[in-house]
């Protein structure tokens, strides 16, 4: 089946309330778990219509970036695999964690091995670790996308973290963030890897993970910017590195409708509907789901966004460290940013790590009329470097006098 396109926006909400799917009776609950619930994923990925902002194939060429170096994302077009079936009962990792059932309250699905202060894993592999315990899952689910899925990424944080938005006498609705990458090239190719900034998504499944209502998984689109690529001019850690930062405009998963079992039975233990192989799923009927206590999506994603960056509260600790925090945030692009603030925290000058690499690239000839290599250092980053810092001071005096 070929890929599915939603020409609705990745990250606009969906009404709860649609009829996806919840058993209609207490007979049909009972029956629902003595067998097996299906569930049909389809991907989405138009990498056709992929968008590298900024940095078109003459820049790129500019920048002396091979086409082998490119080939992985050149040839990456479709979904390695379009759609598939998963059975309910997998999606049981994502049931929150002893303790956890509090609305809100935030769990490490997949918990992240480093911190911001523990360095980053190395950069010079092409093939994933054996997914265990519920990695397992999400490596399957990031395989529908590309065949080689890093459930962990390179840098903190890792893993998936998750919290209950809703919840109902019979559901759940699960919020979740991953934090994943991609390996694009294979031997004899040098690597070449696919960070988005994250994987957001949500399910609505019952409390005993028989049966999913929905399922969705997608990189965020409602940034201006949301993936980074970063690409080695050689198989060694200590290589050259290049950078580049775009847009994505469609990257999701999405189940094609609730999960249904494969088998019904009357109350007497009798087969009186079920599905052959490769046949129509059984027609089902569900009502409609009431909760009976939720918080926002907005503040969903704060708190999972907070547990993953735990600086961001700062603010609830220190009302001065944490302003001065927003100021910073304020002028913040991914991934990178290089600033000169004041002790209040006011910002008077930044430039992207992006923008400083391409400054750094350019030859003495081709210098810009603010930008100059003639300050006594051989090194274009050295000079570059010292150009930004003269800049600052620049701009700070007026805040100084």
């Amino acid at each position: 089946m070929a890929a599915d396109v939603d020409q609705t926006n990745a990250g606009e909400p969906k009404d709860d309330h649609e009829a996806r799917a919840s058993p209609s009776s207490r007979v049909s609950r009972s029956r629902l778990k003595q067998t097996l619930s299906a569930l049909f994923v389809i991907a989405a990925v138009p990498f056709i219509g992929f968008c590298i902002k900024y940095y078109q194939d003459t820049h790129l060429l500019k920048r002396h970036v091979s086409h082998s170096s490119l080939s992985g994302l050149r040839s990456w077009k479709r979904p390695a695999v379009p759609s598939s079936t998963y059975y309910a009962s997998q999606f049981k990792v994502f049931l929150p964690t002893s303790g956890k059932y509090a609305l809100g309250d935030t769990w490490w699905v997949v918990p992240s091995d480093l911190n911001i202060f523990t360095g980053y894993l190395p950069n010079n592999r092409y093939h994933p670790p054996t997914p265990r315990g519920k990695e397992v899952l999400i490596h399957s689910l990031l395989s529908m996308f590309h065949p080689r899925p890093f459930v962990k990424s390179r840098f903190a944080p890792q893993g998936v973290v998750a919290l209950i938005r809703a919840t109902s006498d019979y559901y759940y609705d699960i919020v979740f963030r991953i934090h994943a990458e991609f390996q694009l090239n294979d031997v004899p190719g040098f690597p070449f890897w696919f960070t988005p900034g994250q994987f957001a998504g949500n399910i609505i499944l019952s409390k005993d993970a028989s049966h999913v209502r929905s399922f969705h998984l997608y990189v965020p689109n409602d940034k201006s910017l949301n993936v980074d690529m970063e690409w080695l001019y050689g198989a060694s850690e200590s290589s050259n590195m290049e950078v580049d930062i775009g847009y994505l405009p469609q990257m999701e998963l999405r189940a094609a409708g609730p999960s249904t079992p494969s088998v019904i039975y009357d109350e007497h233990g009798n087969v009186i509907d079920s599905r052959g192989e490769g046949g129509e799923p059984i027609q089902f009927v569900f009502e409609e789901i009431v909760w009976s206590a939720e918080i926002s999506r907005e503040e969903a994603a704060r708190r999972l966004e907070v547990t993953m960056y735990p600086f961001t509260k700062a603010d609830e600790k220190n009302p001065d460290l944490g302003e001065k925090a927003h100021l910073h945030l304020e002028k913040y692009t991914f991934p990178v940013q290089m600033m000169v603030a004041l002790p209040n925290g006011t910002v008077v000058h930044h430039i992207n790590a992006n923008s400083f690499l391409d400054q750094t690239s350019m030859n003495p000839e081709e210098d810009g009329p603010g930008l100059s290599f003639s300050t006594g250092f051989e090194d274009p980053s050295t000079s570059t470097y010292i150009h930004f810092l003269q800049e600052g001071l620049e701009k700070a005096k007026p805040y100084l006098e």
